[in-house]
């Protein structure tokens, strides 16, 4: 199982995803699941992947290919896109084009064992920062004020802190904050969902990746994160009026 997280702020996007894939409780393995692509100065993108590890691989390496010199690849590339719209129109064309050769049929069916979904964001110059998640069959929403975030994969844990703390106009430092929290409450309720974390954060109109960051398991801030979050709502707990059975 897979989670992944992307938000459209004021001041630009920020992503995190975790790393763990599993074929069964003694088959654990770590996969990244968050991949960059820039030309700076032009174009900032990313991409998180949730489902069939063999189909998301494929179309990171496909996008990889055609992102080379136009001698050296025969289809478009991402990194001469004129814009993310156009960008992920690619993405998904690609994602359709992998499902659609490994389930051997006409076109891809969203419960294939090849399935996948996406989340994707950046910039490119002449354009704001947009997010994107985009599905197995290749279309694709937008994020936008009424859906300012996505998630991929094991959603449900980690959804009732963002609805609840969410705010457009909040920094990076307390959007992180928030991403921890939605993370360690997945981590606890889903063993299939774990660390380490990637995180990157793009500020807007910077046109070039922001920071990216692992957080391993040993992060003394994501610790403090989960230990403080699970006191404060034993407190608040406590301070909830009892139900009365008179």
């Amino acid at each position: 199982m897979t989670y992944c997280v992307g938000l459209k702020l004021d001041r630009g996007l920020v992503f995190m995803s975790d790393t763990r894939t599993n074929a069964g409780v003694d088959n654990i393995s770590v996969f990244r699941k968050m991949f960059l692509w820039e030309a700076e100065g032009e174009r900032s993108i990313t991409l998180m992947t949730a489902g069939n590890l063999a189909t998301t691989q494929a179309v990171v390496s496909l996008l990889n290919e055609r992102a080379k010199p136009a001698d050296e690849r025969g289809a478009p590339s991402i990194l001469e896109a004129p814009s993310m719209f156009q960008v992920a129109k690619l993405v998904g064309e690609t994602l359709r084009e992998v499902i659609a050769r490994e389930s051997g049929m006409d076109g891809p069916q969203a419960d294939s064992p090849f399935s996948a979904t996406l989340i994707l964001g950046g910039q490119v110059r002449g354009g704001a920062p947009r997010l994107f998640l985009i599905y197995p069959e290749g279309n694709f929403v937008e994020a936008s004020d009424d859906t300012p975030f996505f998630q991929i994969g094991e959603t449900k844990y980690g959804k009732p802190i963002l609805v609840r703390a969410y705010d457009a106009d909040m920094g990076f430092e307390e959007a992180v904050k928030l991403l921890m929290l939605s993370f360690d409450s997945t981590l606890k309720a889903n063993l299939s969902v774990g660390l380490p974390l990637d995180l990157h954060i793009y500020e807007a109109d910077t046109l070039r990746h922001g920071p990216l960051r692992r957080i391993e398991r040993d992060d003394a801030y994501f610790e403090a994160i989960s230990s403080g979050w699970g006191e404060a709502l034993r407190e608040a707990f406590r301070r909830m009026p009892p139900y009365s059975l008179d």
